[in-house]
């Protein structure tokens, strides 16, 4: 976990439905896999809002897993190790906040917010902006999030909230309908 030393407060919120979470995602075969479904749904979070990445994430004790993940082509002199990976650790990142909040976030430039300024992925992926809303199902279990992040500071604004959360409850509707037909269930 990582701490701001100035107020030895945890900067990764504590998570007090992460168990409930985990049995949740398990009901419903989510999140430990790439899913083709959330691949896509990722692309066009990238399509909808022009940001570089976009991710589908499940969020566990320890870590992060995208189950669904779009990321621009590299331009000249862009660094492969400075692209997300399916996985990432709990503390990286902002979405553990959205999940624990269950509230969207925006973050037009990280370096403007103390707090989430010296989170690990501004110095290892470059990122400066984010955009990210909770995945609350049918039970009020905030299962992940939905994001979008860029290397430049992004003037989401009020539309880029409500695009996020629009394309959120786009998306757990998917869920709730994989769940009704029984896909993706491990029961």
């Amino acid at each position: 976990m990582i701490y701001d030393l100035s107020a030895h407060q945890p900067l990764t919120p504590t998570d007090p439905e992460v168990g409930i979470r985990m049995r949740r995602l398990s009901e419903l075969g989510l999140g430990d896999q790439p899913d083709p479904e959330f691949d896509d749904f990722a692309r066009k979070l990238t399509e909808v809002t022009q940001a570089p990445y976009a991710m589908v994430n499940f969020i566990g004790e320890h870590r992060q897993y995208f189950a669904g993940l779009a990321v621009a082509p590299s331009g000249p002199g862009a660094s492969a190790s400075a692209q997300p990976g399916r996985v990432m650790d709990r503390d990286h990142g902002y979405c553990p906040h959205v999940v624990v909040r269950k509230k969207a976030l925006v973050l037009d430039d990280v370096c403007d917010y103390p707090r989430f300024a010296g989170n690990p992925v501004v110095d290892e992926i470059g990122i400066r902006s984010y955009l990210g809303a909770p995945l609350i199902d049918r039970t009020g279990i905030a299962l992940g999030t939905i994001c979008v992040v860029d290397i430049e500071p992004r003037p989401w604004g009020r539309a880029g909230l409500e695009t996020i959360k629009s394309l959120a409850a786009e998306l757990i509707d998917k869920i709730n309908a994989r769940e009704a037909r029984g896909l993706g269930s491990t029961s």
